[in-house]
């Protein structure tokens, strides 16, 4: 019997946390699954191959940043849980199909150890969450953790009148950590494609505070809001084709003083325009960091039919005896020869955001297609998203990274669905035979 044949009973799916990336992405996503799914899972050997070569046996394990997001989809889900502690390189994790939270008013809710309902005239206009973080771990992989349970698991919304409340989370930790999504990135680019494409209501996000990985750690804060879908409804099959023209390119600039931001506008713009004689740009974001050592661009390229490719660089390399004016060229030359790669490829998201839609890819009704690019190899990323949605919900990637998704439906008891087609299929066999 295959691990994912044995999900179908109270056994986990094991994965190895060592497979191909071996990083906290593959958590991330298998608690997503999980989470909607009720499917049990068991991660060993989390974050693996962090620390293998320099530190043998010192960097797996959880860290505060992943057990943030872990905690709060097990408050979500009611879930049973092992191994939820810093360092921690196991973890079995059981979401609950009917919930065991207590919510004030006595009745069972399985969202009441997250969610704080507020009120107005007697009604619930949405509901409210916190997730808070001492240090600034990235806010924006958190939200990539809980982002499918919060726009389509029923329980995270509240239905009234035909209506599904909105949904409010604030995240205390980092916006702008090194290798991670900024939280421009995910505000200009991931979520303007998630609602262009899954038909959701835009997710609006509010900044409160920068947090900082570079200079001296800083804590932030943002805050999200998202509709949930409707019960019932499903995930709709991405298709990601047919690109289109460069038609505007948004300018995120995040550096300290006037001086060095009028550099990078006056640079990042001539250089655009020597490629790109025709195309508008913009500055969204054009603010002062207040230390030398926070230098962050993001170039994101709008295609005429409203696909966006990211890049960008929060800027880490040694600049010992480099003025500020050398590390601003440094930090434009790298971002827009970037943006020339992707733009040349002819995809239709950038090599950052395919590992991203994987989890909307297999649940989706249908399927989905995403057209990474040509001459272009999915990244390793990629390629572990694809692993753990296959290895815990029996989809297949071809070698174009399309999917037929399991049509998961908002509100269903998944994991009840699962059992009953396997076991119509062993009688299948059983009625062949006789």
């Amino acid at each position: 019997m295959s691990d994912h044949e044995a999900s179908t009973s109270d056994s986990p799916i094991r994965l190895d946390g060592t497979t191909l990336e071996g990083g906290g992405q593959l958590l991330r996503l298998a608690l997503s699954i999980s989470s909607l799914t009720h499917i049990p899972i068991h991660v060993t050997d989390i974050r693996g191959k962090r620390g293998k070569v320099s530190s043998p046996g010192s960097a797996g394990g959880l860290k505060p940043a992943h057990l943030a997001g872990v905690e709060w989809l097990a408050n979500a889900t009611a879930a049973k849980a092992e191994g939820m502690e810093v360092k921690s390189k196991d973890l079995v994790f059981r979401p609950s199909t009917t919930g065991s939270e207590t919510a004030t008013d006595g009745s069972q809710n399985e969202s009441a150890g997250v969610w704080k309902d507020v009120y107005q005239d007697g009604k619930i206009v949405r509901r409210e969450s916190r997730i808070a973080m001492a240090t600034p771990g990235a806010i924006t992989l958190v939200l990539q953790a809980i982002l499918p349970y919060l726009l389509f698991s029923s329980s995270a919304s509240v239905s009234d009148q035909n209506e599904t409340v909105p949904l409010r989370i604030t995240i205390e930790g980092g916006t702008n950590v090194t290798n991670s999504p900024s939280i421009e990135y995910v505000t200009h680019v991931l979520l303007p494609l998630l609602s262009l494409k899954l038909g959701i209501s835009p997710i609006s996000t509010t900044l409160h505070k920068r947090g900082w990985s570079t200079g001296k750690n800083e804590v932030g804060s943002v805050t999200f809001e998202a509709t949930p879908s409707f019960p019932g409804s499903t995930v709709p099959a991405l298709s990601f084709q047919n690109r289109g023209e460069l038609s505007k390119v948004h300018v995120s600039i995040l550096v300290p003083g006037a001086t060095a931001r009028r550099i990078i506008r006056d640079k990042v713009t001539a250089q655009l325009l020597a490629y790109y004689p025709d195309i508008e740009i913009l500055f969204p974001v054009d603010e002062d960091s207040r230390s030398d050592k926070r230098l962050y661009l993001l170039l994101v390229a709008e295609i005429s039919n409203g696909y966006r490719l990211g890049c960008d660089w929060l800027f880490d390399m040694k600049s010992q005896g480099s003025t500020m004016e050398q590390k601003c060229e440094k930090l434009v030359s790298r971002v827009v020869k970037d943006l020339k790669r992707e733009l040349k490829h002819e995809g239709c998201v950038d090599e950052y955001m395919q590992d991203q839609l994987v989890v909307f890819q297999a649940l989706a009704a249908g399927k989905a297609h995403v057209d990474g690019g040509k001459g272009r190899e999915s990244t390793l990323h990629t390629k572990t998203a694809r692993w753990v949605a296959e290895q815990v919900l029996g989809v297949k990637f071809d070698e174009l990274g399309q999917c037929e998704g399991v049509g998961f439906v908002v509100g269903e008891d998944f994991k009840k669905r699962r059992i009953n087609e396997e076991e119509d299929a062993v009688k299948a066999m059983a009625d062949v035979k006789v």
